[in-house]
């Protein structure tokens, strides 16, 4: 707890320093975030895009005239940590709002603390986080829709259904979490409905460590395609995994989390090529603020160093959530959690993720993402992994940038 504390005071310091102008009581908002541990990298991401977020609203005069103030707390990662953390935010600290926290398994892990509270949070990219809890006050910061369960992989199978000659069977891998669990169990679902034959289809532990055996597992199954959904190191694990002990499948790809962060991908390279992935955010998603947002974060991350220096799969969507907290409490000119949840169930928000409408559980009522395919990468230095010619939009057909090359084996060769 002692490096929880730190956390926290080091944000209401820097809040109270940076804000000398403003002399009414601060608005108190409270999140956790996994700095440290697996989601280390994308956490770091979403607390600078909440920091840009907070300078930008207390230049304009804070929330309801008063300064907005973080207190915050590394989960480290740990999902048994997040309840206490968020019962600690509101008990002792008192805070008067809260977001978060950032990923599935840190998210309902939460929500039943949050609900016995009746808060309202707006939660970072969690994948069906409250589809079992359906409790009213949640709200995603994700652009999966309404069934994201099976949206999360829908486009994979779509593009594998398209192929000539058609594959036929397929091996569905996962960790063994709440989101490895609904990203599998939404592929399970889109690959039985579209007529794909399943050779494989396992979990594995969360700790995992060595992808071999996994991987070997998968080639003796002699699939036509391989599903991965996986933690950011389970990315680079199972990817490395792949490429040494020589598994091809005729496509490959799914929800790998390590192909979004910057960091990851300059450790993989090009054995990243041919890889097809879910992308909830890529540059060309030109919405009003974004580049200029995204500009400052790119300084931020350049001059600090040690987080992402692209930040485009996480960082559009921690300033967005943001800007719905404060569009919320200036519609509301209200801090009551009740208010601010019925305010946030029926009304549009503008922001720089695109105009968000929330639906049923709290998610996105329309869909906006991509899958897109790694291609010709030769190394994994900044300037071609933000190229986006060689990370390439291939679905959906409305908004993709090139076609998707097949098999496998041939992507993987250029």
């Amino acid at each position: 707890m002692r490096r929880l504390c730190k956390f926290a005071c080091v944000a209401v310091a820097a809040a109270l320093f940076a804000l000398p102008a403003l002399a009414a009581d601060p608005v108190r908002v409270g999140f956790s975030l996994g700095l440290t541990g697996a989601n280390a990298p994308n956490g770091k991401q979403l607390l600078e895009a909440l920091e840009l977020w907070r300078e930008d609203v207390n230049a304009k005069g804070g929330l309801l005239g008063r300064p907005v103030e973080f207190v915050y707390y590394d989960d480290q990662t740990l999902p048994p940590n997040d309840p206490g953390i968020y019962t600690k935010l509101i008990e002792v600290d008192k805070v008067d709002l809260i977001i978060g926290p950032y990923g599935t398994n840190q998210i309902a892990a939460t929500i039943p603390v949050i609900a016995q509270h009746n808060m309202t949070t707006i939660g970072m990219l969690a994948t069906a986080a409250n589809h079992t809890l359906h409790y009213p006050n949640y709200f995603a910061m994700i652009p999966l829709g309404e069934d994201p369960i099976h949206a999360f992989s829908r486009g994979f199978f779509e593009l594998a259904a398209a192929q000539k000659p058609r594959p036929k069977t397929v091996a569905i891998v996962g960790a063994d979490a709440e989101f490895g669990k609904n990203s599998t169990d939404g592929a399970r679902d889109n690959a039985k409905a579209m007529g794909f034959t399943i050779v494989y289809d396992k979990l594995y532990p969360p700790n995992t460590t060595d992808f071999a055996p996994v991987a070997r597992a998968i080639q003796s199954a002699k699939p036509d395609i391989v599903f991965i959904a996986a933690y950011p190191p389970d990315s680079v694990g199972m990817v490395r995994a792949i490429a040494e002990i020589g598994l091809t499948p005729k496509m490959i790809g799914g929800t790998m989390i390590g192909l979004l962060a910057t960091p990851l991908k300059a450790q993989m390279g090009p054995l990243m090529n041919g890889y097809v992935n879910n992308e909830i955010f890529v540059p060309a998603f030109d919405y009003p603020g974004v580049q200029a947002m995204m500009k400052r974060y790119q300084a931020v991350a350049k001059a600090k160093g040690g987080i992402d220096p692209l930040g485009w799969g996480f960082v559009p969507f921690g300033y967005a959530t943001g800007q719905v907290l404060e569009q919320a409490v200036e519609g509301t000119k209200s801090l009551d959690q009740k208010t601010l949840a019925d305010y946030m169930r029926g009304h549009k928000f503008s922001t720089v993720v695109g105009d968000i409408e929330f639906g049923k559980d709290g998610e996105w009522k329309t869909p906006r993402f991509v899958f897109t395919q790694w291609q010709g990468l030769t190394g994994g230095d900044l300037a071609q992994l933000a190229d986006p010619a060689h990370n390439v939009v291939v679905w959906p057909d409305a908004l993709k940038k090139g076609a998707m090359i097949y098999p496998y084996a041939k992507a993987k060769a250029k």
